[in-house]
């Protein structure tokens, strides 16, 4: 059963996989936490995100493609991906799928988690 926020999900990793820092924002919630899982910790709000997914662009490619969302009895959105990595010359760092959890508050991503798949 798809999620009635399938539409914002696919529009965050949309533009995150074009690089659309601003849009990928918009779908986010001005106190949205983000794991920094290239550097370890969270991106506290968006302008943490913003200067984080800077320097991240810097050192790999990464491509995030939602294969299935779900609704989490507690409210929370489970969204498998399939993640392809590389590091800038395009050499393979990680294929394969990852569990990325979302928390949502006023209709936007709040909180980000990843679990293992």
């Amino acid at each position: 059963m798809a999620s009635p926020y399938e539409a914002l999900i696919r529009k965050a990793y949309a533009a995150f996989n074009a690089r659309d820092i601003d849009k990928a924002l918009s779908t986010m919630h001005p106190e949205v936490q983000w794991p920094k899982a290239f550097e370890g910790g969270y991106a506290n709000g968006q302008n943490e995100i913003r200067e984080y997914w800077t320097r991240q662009w810097t050192e790999i490619n990464l491509n995030v493609e939602p294969v299935a969302i779900n609704e989490r009895p507690n409210g929370t959105l489970e969204v498998i991906v399939h993640q392809n990595v590389k590091d800038i010359q395009g050499n393979k760092i990680f294929d394969g799928t990852v569990k990325h959890i979302y928390t949502l508050q006023d209709g936007l991503l709040k909180r980000m988690d990843i679990e293992p798949e």
